[in-house]
């Protein structure tokens, strides 16, 4: 078996993106260009696996959609994370020589949910808590707001069209085990749905494989709010309306294809939603830092070092003379020495050397500041 490309390309695709693999070099075709159907399985499985330059890629794809949603304020914006129950399919109407497609993100050859699709989904999750009879399970949704938030659409899409205030970013999962999934249907009534023949329990059923991301895969939803044009009576509310939608496209509905058969099924994660606002906060530290100047960086590395130490000692202060005692005395004679160094900053030093160092070291401050000059270190400032 061999993918239909020029000889001179070569036949070793492996660290190519599953992408790639399943579309440009899919190896599944004999010497006449036929596909043997007792293949099919055996060249699936040659795509699953993530090679490490699309593990790299994709989560560096991941920490960029998360920077640009860091530029955008709170109000605006929402992020869900989510692990799936059961297998995601996406894009199986999609051509490919196997009859059942996927939707790969290109040129990345990575596995992604299109935005559109988790407004489809999202849409008609808002819609059935609006049309609930018990007002207590509408979660405050109304018609109204959900003409607001996703848009009007008419049948026709002609009469009357708006175009609602949030917008829905692509969703790029991380699957479990940096491995997609590969699935299996079989249609027993191939025959009758192909017009040829009554429904009856004499057919040949045919196995079907397509490929899925695994269940246990990470999920991280994206909107954004133009908050410009959102009713007064919605801006402080938009975010617990559309967590609420989420809750019940998770509990009922499903993203992606075949959910009515359980694809497609979640659950919040709290666990993701715990590291993503660690690793939100890292980038704010580290956007901070890179604006600071190379002395206030100075003084920053400084008290992390010693807040670090702070919280491994619990509290307990060490003995003078040991690694944080002398770790101080060298930070205020880079500062003594420093020409470059700002009033400012030097008062910086002095103030994290008077609160920090007795708190990781057992020293009588008093005597510590003429020790250290930290007088004159201010007022050479």
């Amino acid at each position: 078996m061999r993918a239909a490309v020029p000889r001179y390309v070569g036949a070793g695709f492996g660290d190519c993106p599953p992408g790639h693999r399943f579309g440009i070099y899919f190896p599944v075709w004999k010497d006449d260009w036929t596909i043997e159907k007792d293949q099919k399985s055996a060249a699936l499985k040659q795509v699953l696996k993530l090679p490490e330059e699309s593990v790299t890629q994709l989560s560096e794809l991941r920490k960029r959609q998360a920077i640009l949603l860091d530029a955008i304020p709170e109000v605006a914006r929402l992020s869900i994370e989510a692990k799936s129950t059961a297998p995601f399919a996406t894009g199986l109407g999609l051509e490919h020589p196997l009859e059942n497609g996927f939707a790969f993100l290109n040129p990345y050859g990575l596995a992604y949910l299109p935005g559109s699709s988790i407004k489809g989904a999202l849409r008609r999750a808002a819609e059935e808590l609006a049309k609930d009879l018990v007002e207590a399970n509408r979660k405050g949704w109304s018609q109204d707001s959900v003409t607001a938030l996703f848009g009007l659409e008419t049948e026709d899409r002609q009469k009357k069209h708006t175009r609602g205030v949030l917008a829905f970013w692509d969703a790029l999962p991380r699957p479990a085990g940096n491995s997609l999934g590969m699935d299996v249907l079989t249609p027993h009534y191939g025959d009758y749905y192909r017009g040829e023949s009554t429904p009856h329990d004499a057919g040949k059923p045919v196995p079907n494989f397509f490929l899925v991301v695994p269940a246990e895969s990470v999920f991280s939803f994206h909107l954004t709010c133009d908050t410009n044009r959102i009713p007064e009576e919605l801006g402080a509310k938009w975010q617990d309306l559309m967590r609420a939608a989420f809750k019940h496209a998770f509990d009922w509905l499903g993203f992606g294809a075949k959910t009515a058969v359980g694809y497609g099924a979640m659950q919040f994660d709290e666990k993701a939603e715990a590291e993503a606002a660690k690793e939100k906060a890292r980038r704010k530290a580290d956007a901070q830092r890179a604006a600071m100047t190379p002395a206030m960086r100075a003084v920053q590395d400084f008290i992390d070092y010693m807040a670090s130490r702070h919280e491994s000692l619990r509290g307990r202060p060490n003995r003078a003379n040991g690694e944080e005692h002398n770790r101080a005395r060298q930070f205020a004679k880079a500062a003594h020495e420093a020409a470059d160094w700002t009033a400012e900053e030097k008062g910086a030093a002095v103030d994290a050397l008077e609160e920090w160092l007795p708190k990781v070291v057992v020293v009588d401050m008093k005597d510590e500041r003429k020790k250290l000059k930290l007088t004159a270190l201010r007022v050479d400032g």
